[in-house]
């Protein structure tokens, strides 16, 4: 028989669960209507990768500050306060006719957001101090979100199959709404009024450092690698690192506490979660215009296709959760991170135009679902147990951060890495003769619709596209490869969670002494 407090506990967990699946669908729904957007919009593939990004930019941007406001002046309200707007900007998002409108739409829901998702994390960390009770809430945080990044496209699908392409923001909007009502009636309040004014020269520094870079980035294609242009927006992003660094190190209260990198265990989690999103966002984004344009399948279908990939993150979550505290976080990551490289690598040896959905797709998916499953929840764990309690919005905000920047990057660079190999193949193909490749190579479905039914043409399409999805993946896989060499070294193993678990032990029995 449940009793009060744990009827509670569990109202709580519906609430915030419910929260981080809508903000997390809203992460990848949108991708699944990309080839629609583009048509309806008169999109190019940089104006699609600002759909995508905006939304991630202003999460990754914004998540830190809004992290420590809410531990400061209450993370009930900023739940419903985020809940609200949310909602608000995916009716906007539903409504407007250009693509300039969309982004800033985006840009507007990636900031409610950014108030959203840290207090999800550390209103679990103040209601589950024992240590198994978190760890088994985080399991189920790690699956929801996994389940909502992943069943984004499906969702899309479904919408996309009987409404227009704006349904899946207003779609949105009932979930954001329950969860607000829920955390009204069931969230206990809760702060840390000790936290300190906002670091206003912090946050300023840190939009700067990531506008500048993700800009570069996605127009990197336009202007050339080498261009001047490309060269000076990285060198001014690295110069923008290096003054957030002295502006956080000289501040009396930083947004961010650099000197939490010096923990190599902090460090390398907060790098795994970076490296999986990179990796899932880049996947995704080109996965469903593989499936919708080169292999001609609806948006309900595209979607469906990638449920496997839903199905075994949210087993491996769970399952990653139970694990960590037993065998290690480094065990359990970095055969996660080998997980995943080995599936991009074996996408990118075998991706065709007639490539097996159930004979191969579907295995690399899996390896895939269950990579990401083993690396979120136990990463998250680390980054959250460096942290009191108290200030746990710091550490979710954290965690949320480096989730975010991973997805941003993750699209920009792989997206990027795809337009550059897709134009340059196209640019010396049959497509040269008709005087319009230039033309195609700013948009697959232009491409497409150019190339019709000449076999030529098509030929020339797909194989560049193919080329272009292959050396995405191949990056991919290389820095899986290279996270899990570093993993295995930095990350903590089963000691650290036995000093852990002692510790939480050893307060639980000096509290009734002290009270």
């Amino acid at each position: 028989m449940l009793t009060a407090s744990t009827s509670r506990k569990a109202g709580i967990l519906i609430a915030v669960y419910v929260a981080a699946l809508a903000i997390n669908l809203d992460i990848t729904i949108v991708n699944v209507a990309l080839p629609s957007i583009a048509t309806e919009l008169d999109a190019g593939t940089r104006g699609l990768q600002w759909v995508v990004d905006g939304y991630n930019l202003a999460f990754a941007a914004l998540v830190l500050a809004a992290g420590s406001l809410s531990d400061r002046y209450g993370r009930r309200p900023a739940l419903i306060i985020g809940l609200l707007g949310f909602a608000a900007a995916s009716v906007a998002g539903a409504l407007v006719d250009t693509t300039g409108g969309l982004i800033a739409a985006r840009f507007a829901m990636g900031t409610f957001a950014a108030l959203i998702f840290p207090t999800t994390l550390s209103i679990i960390s103040n209601t589950f101090t024992d240590r198994r009770q978190r760890a088994a809430a985080l399991g189920g945080w790690g699956a929801v979100v996994g389940v909502g990044v992943a069943s984004g496209p499906v969702t899309g699908g479904l919408l996309l199959e009987h409404f227009y392409w704006g349904s899946i923001f207003l779609a949105l909007v009932p979930l954001a709404l329950v969860a607000a009502g829920l955390a009204f009636a069931l969230v206990p309040e809760s702060r840390d009024p000790a936290v300190p004014a906002l670091d206003r020269r912090g946050l300023v520094v840190s939009m700067a450092m990531l506008g500048t870079l993700t800009y570069t980035v996605i127009e990197a294609p336009e202007h050339g690698w080498d261009s001047a242009f490309t060269l000076l927006g990285f060198t001014a992003s690295a110069a923008l690192v290096l003054v957030f660094v002295m502006v956080e190190r000289a501040a009396e209260h930083p947004m961010l506490d650099v000197r939490l990198f010096a923990d190599r265990r902090f460090s390398a989690a907060s790098g795994a979660v970076t490296v999986t999103f990179f990796a899932l966002s880049g996947f995704i984004f080109l996965i469903t215009q593989y499936f919708q344009v080169v292999r001609d399948f609806g948006p309900l279908s595209t979607g469906a296709r990638i449920l496997p990939v839903a199905i075994s993150i949210a087993i491996a979550s769970v399952a990653g959760g139970i694990l960590a505290p037993r065998v290690g976080t480094r065990a359990v990551v970095v055969t996660g991170l080998t997980f995943f490289g080995t599936a991009m690598a074996w996408i990118a040896l075998t991706v065709d135009v007639d490539t097996s959905y159930w004979a191969t797709i579907v295995p690399q998916m899996v390896v895939m679902g269950l990579g990401m499953g083993l690396i979120s929840t136990p990463a998250t764990e680390s980054i959250m147990l460096v942290l009191p309690p108290a200030r746990a919005g710091v550490g979710s905000a954290v965690n949320d951060a480096t989730r975010e920047l991973g997805a941003t990057l993750g699209v920009a660079v792989i997206g990027s890495v795809f337009s550059s190999v897709f134009g340059a193949r196209l640019v010396d193909s049959a497509f040269e003769a008709t005087g319009r490749a230039e033309e195609a190579a700013d948009s697959v479905p232009v491409a497409f619709g150019m190339a019709g039914a000449d076999p030529g043409l098509l030929a020339a399409v797909q194989d560049s596209f193919l080329a272009g999805l292959a050396t995405g993946c191949t990056v991919v896989a290389g820095l899986c490869f290279a996270a899990a060499l570093i993993g295995a070294w930095a990350l903590p193993g089963r000691r650290f969670h036995a000093a852990k678990a002692a510790d939480a032990e050893l307060v639980e029995d000096l509290e009734p002494a002290v009270a």
